[in-house]
């Protein structure tokens, strides 16, 4: 679901405005990656940490910041990365101490999971905190105990969302291909929402699971993937917010879902945003926007673009046309529809693993928004 994070007490260090994005090329024209439609998982929707897509080892990477006290991640092979503030390869002596401080602690205590806990990992969460150690290590325990609490484990080994299809039709929310930076494309469809038809066929829960499961394989699968196929880190999402057609009633009867959605991805998945666009705002939320973004994270505000029903070609600046569906001006035509058919480079065999294999059944859900 879709963050406007707002300003935290522990917000102390401001970082430059991309320092939550994925910088990309400082001074080269962006290239639009291309997708494949076989699918990656099986049809039990399982993913295996141990198998996550790692950088090529065997490639040289370009030098870190000359101010960072940290390298680069092995593999990078886009000459022209340059990581922002806060991202390895750019660490100032505080920054990297309060990663080893967290590190050594969990480490200490039993708590550290190394198959999830990389250092870009944990850097989100410290970006989300600005580096501040305790609030760092109090998220990050926090989100810890909520994922036992939430089962977040057995909703990546056995969930099921049997309805997508149906849920598609009231609520569309889903990932397709990938913009010119490389980022995987989310997008939701607010204004279609059929509140009274969708809870007919699903519950709060249900669609609370069906987030945290596409949370899951976006960082274990499409990030990865996403990252090897352009050679350098990818950890945020471009998304795509279209109200065309919201009314006031129907989003006051999902609110709940709404909130619960929006706290999940703040607290529990940091720092994944790296462009949002919404289309089709009434005038009413541009108004209401003036007001509520003083209230906003800066770093926040300056990745959101409010944008009315002439938004076609803001869009294609940021997305190739063959990328974007065709209702959003694009030419994509999924076949069995752009909403259903998950397309993008993480359904590769060949993208995914390095490897030209066979390819696995597509899974059963395939929407969730990001933070």
């Amino acid at each position: 679901m879709f963050v406007l994070k707002k300003k935290s007490a522990q917000d102390h260090t401001d970082l430059p405005p991309d320092a939550g994005g994925d910088q990309q090329h400082s001074d080269s024209p962006r290239k639009s990656t291309s997708s494949a439609t076989s699918s990656l998982t099986s049809n039990k929707s399982k993913f295996s940490l141990k198998s996550r897509p790692k950088f090529d080892r065997t490639m040289s990477a370009p030098e870190a910041s000359a101010a960072s006290v940290s390298p680069l991640p092995e593999g990078i092979t886009d000459p022209n990365y340059r990581p922002p503030p806060g991202y390895l390869g750019n660490l100032t002596i505080p920054q990297q101490h309060c990663l080893d401080k967290l590190k050594k602690e969990l480490k200490e205590e039993g708590l550290f999971v190394e198959d999830r806990m990389d250092d870009a990992s944990l850097l989100r969460f410290c970006r989300a905190r600005k580096f501040d150690f305790p609030a760092v290590k109090l998220m990050l325990l926090n989100a810890e105990q909520w994922r036992k609490d939430f089962g977040v484990e057995d909703i990546v080994n056995n969930f099921d969302f049997k309805e997508k299809a149906e849920v598609d039709k009231y609520y569309p929310q889903f990932y397709h291909k990938t913009d010119k930076d490389g980022r995987p494309i989310y997008i939701e469809q607010l204004g279609k929402l059929d509140i009274k038809a969708l809870y007919a066929i699903t519950t709060q829960e249900r669609q609370l699971k069906r987030l945290v499961w596409e949370y899951e394989k976006s960082l274990r699968t499409r990030t990865p993937v996403c990252s090897r196929v352009v050679g350098r880190p990818i950890e945020t999402f471009c998304t795509i917010l279209d109200l065309g057609g919201v009314t006031l009633s129907n989003f006051y009867r999902v609110k709940d879902y709404v909130f619960a959605a929006s706290g999940v991805g703040q607290d529990r998945y940091p720092e994944t945003m790296g462009k949002f666009y919404i289309i089709n705002a009434p005038w009413a939320f541009t108004a209401v926007w003036s007001v509520i973004k003083g209230w906003l994270d800066p770093v926040t505000v300056a990745k959101i673009q409010i944008l009315g029903g002439s938004y076609q070609a803001e869009l294609l600046k940021q997305i190739a046309p063959e990328n974007l569906p065709k209702v959003f001006g694009g030419q994509c035509e999924c076949s069995g529809g752009c909403s259903m058919s998950d397309a993008g480079p993480w359904n590769d065999a060949v993208g995914a693993t390095g490897t030209a294999t066979a390819a696995a059944p597509a899974p059963a859900s395939t929407a969730a928004p990001p933070s």
